[in-house]
């Protein structure tokens, strides 16, 4: 593994920490998921399974360390593994077909909206209110969450491409 890469994505996971920590509420108390953003981010840079599987689960923990969402834990350690694999596994499948900014934040919702939904499920099967009570957050949470991390992915991405582009020593892994 290259240690360089590492850091970036150690990087990515500390910004995405922070972003996670001091965005406020948004909708009745429910915040999106910031830190998601930087995962996909990292996956979309470094698409390979070992940095996938590393940075995944060290974004679960740090969201799980992190959520004031009742069963959000445990949903947080679930979450992000199962995601990233999906959202790698997309990337491969669309890679050839989408130039790579309309990829990322088309990869992006999509993802988000997967982890909502794997969130969602387990956090609300925790707790026991799973009846009706599915959609409506989805819709509330997932949904402005998704849009908000893709426009974030859109202006974040091509800046974050042209520095790495600069360092050649770190596309090579």
């Amino acid at each position: 593994m290259n240690i360089r890469i590492l850091m970036i994505l150690s990087l990515l996971i500390g910004i995405g920490a922070v972003l996670h920590a001091i965005v406020p509420p948004v909708i009745f108390g429910v915040k999106p998921d910031m830190l998601l953003s930087m995962m996909f981010l990292g996956i979309l840079l470094f698409p390979k399974l070992k940095y996938v599987i590393i940075l995944s689960i060290a974004t679960g923990a740090i969201s799980a360390l992190t959520t004031s969402a009742p069963g959000g834990q445990i949903a947080n350690m679930i979450d992000k593994p199962i995601t990233a694999i999906i959202f790698l596994s997309l990337f491969f499948i669309i890679s050839k077909t989408l130039r790579p900014l309309p990829q990322a934040v088309i990869l992006t919702a999509i993802g988000t909206m997967i982890s909502g939904a794997i969130f969602l499920s387990v956090a609300l099967f925790l707790i026991g209110i799973m009846e009706g009570s599915f959609v409506a957050m989805f819709s509330i949470a997932v949904l402005p969450a998704a849009l908000l991390n893709s426009i974030l992915i859109a202006v974040v991405y091509p800046i974050v491409q042209r520095i790495l582009k600069r360092t050649p020593q770190l596309m090579m892994t």
